[in-house]
């Protein structure tokens, strides 16, 4: 993958917009001391570029009745499957993450299920038949920690290479 150089102006959208992403243009552009359109043209350039994937809002799981959290590790019974296998995980509602790994497994997803015996469901009546060899299942009771990269740290990085 490359790395994308960002700029100054780049790096100041990006802080204000991880902070807020409703911000609007204009105040980003007022923050930054340049014109609507430049900013306009700077996200589109971000979004080209793949450093900015849109902006959305978050549903809380828990809060429309998802209430168990499970990370499950696949092992497959015929690694070649793994395109297959992952076109099927995309096909569960409940499959909101699934990684390609090193270590003990082929496959690490993420689950939300509405209790327990949900979860023992989609495990038994949608993963089993997909060709795993074995699964473990780990449930969490709470996210501590809940984030992606730290703009800041980014930043602070690219100033200090320039």
């Amino acid at each position: 993958m490359a790395h994308q150089k960002l700029d100054r102006l780049d790096r100041q959208i990006l802080k204000l917009i991880s902070d807020d992403a409703r911000i609007p243009f204009l105040e980003v552009a007022r923050a930054c001391n340049v014109s609507g359109a430049a900013i306009h043209q700077r996200i589109q350039k971000l979004i080209a570029t793949g450093i900015l994937k849109g902006s959305q809002f978050i549903i809380d799981p828990e809060k429309i009745g998802y209430e168990t959290c499970a990370f499950i590790g696949l092992n497959l019974k015929n690694p070649e499957q793994f395109d297959e296998v992952v076109k099927s995980l995309q096909s569960i509602p409940e499959v909101v993450e699934c990684h390609y790994t090193t270590g003990n497994y082929d496959l690490f997803i993420k689950i939300y299920a509405k209790n327990n015996h949900h979860l023992l469901n989609i495990i038994h009546d949608q993963l089993q038949p997909l060709g795993l060899a074995r699964s473990e299942s780990i449930i969490s009771f709470h996210s501590a920690i809940d984030r992606k990269p730290s703009i800041d740290a980014i930043i602070n990085e690219e100033e200090a290479d320039d």
